[in-house]
């Protein structure tokens, strides 16, 4: 059985993207990236570069989810293209197009519009460009067609899914309304793949807080508060923090009411400590074991769903 380490950042979410679309067996293993379990001995046998994902499958041990996704592919012959020298002469490019831009870009981009100190105009401009013109790239690419690499779902529209899906939190939230036929790709494997959103649902760390809840259960303990903000303020921007990447997807989905608030999401480590780097006036949500909306920065009004 294929041992599988992953978090729930959207490298790791391609390859339970793939194993949950073919059905394969595998354990999975998570990592607490949160607490530097990449770091520890054990896992820095099956990645020296102390990073997820990992597959051991057997005697192979393979890191890097587009590395991964080009040898489940080629292991079990799904989700490739058809046969043929042009069409895998578009798999390599485009997939290492995806591996060496779009990602590392990406990543970028989140860090330094997120998480960095300080001021980062240069970082940040600079960033944001590179992934928005990978990003107009894949757009463009899938104008007249319906998928990245010949007229079948393959292992590149899920290595673009990966970090596509996640464009509002790199770019911003108006960004979709410059990537149409990308967001057409990202609306219809959501669709589909019922078992890629029971991978994000996954709650890989155990987590429980007061009174043994879950995850799912502060869910839905918070989605009555969350949706009563963006019918009441539409219009206004609204910042989620959250602590952790899996609350922070799991939150977007309950957050995505069209017409009403504008909401941007993030990810804090440290519940609102982040909270100064944005200006009074905007609206917060903590969504963690006691959610708590502020208005008007820390002198504003407190609400706990």
């Amino acid at each position: 059985m294929i041992k599988f380490y992953f978090s729930g950042a959207p490298n790791p979410m391609k390859v339970a993207l793939f194993l949950e679309e073919t059905g394969l067996e595998y354990e999975p293993i998570p990592v607490d990236t949160r607490k530097g379990d990449q770091f520890a001995p054990d896992f820095l046998k099956v990645n020296p570069n102390s990073k997820v994902p990992v597959i051991v499958d057997g005697d192979a041990t393979v890191f890097d989810s587009n590395a991964i996704l080009l040898y489940l592919g080629e292991k079990t012959g799904q989700f490739m293209p058809p046969a043929g020298d042009a069409n895998r002469g578009d798999l390599l490019s485009w997939l290492m197009f995806v591996a060496s831009g779009v990602g590392p870009f990406s990543g970028q981009c989140v860090h330094f519009r997120h998480f960095a100190p300080g001021s980062n105009e240069y970082s940040v401009t600079r960033y944001a460009f590179e992934a928005k013109r990978h990003y107009t790239l894949l757009d463009e690419r899938l104008k007249g067609r319906s998928y990245m690499v010949g007229d079948t779902y393959t292992i590149i529209d899920m290595a673009v899914w990966g970090w596509a899906r996640m464009i509002p939190f790199v770019l911003g939230e108006d960004a979709w309304a410059s990537f149409p036929d990308l967001k057409r790709l990202v609306d219809e494997i959501e669709a589909k793949s019922p078992g890629a959103h029971a991978a994000y649902f996954a709650d890989p760390y155990g987590y429980r807080g007061h009174g043994g809840e879950t995850h799912a259960d502060v869910l839905e303990r918070v989605r009555p508060a969350l949706t009563e903000i963006a019918e009441r303020h539409a219009g206004e921007e609204v910042l989620v923090v959250c602590h952790g990447q899996v609350m922070r997807i799991m939150v977007s989905w309950i957050l995505e009411i069209p017409g009403h608030a504008s909401f941007s999401m993030m990810t804090g480590h440290g519940g609102l400590t982040t909270i100064d780097r944005y200006p009074d006036g905007a609206w917060v949500v903590q969504a963690v074991n006691a959610p708590v909306v502020r208005k008007g920065g820390w002198g504003g009004r407190t609400h706990k769903p």
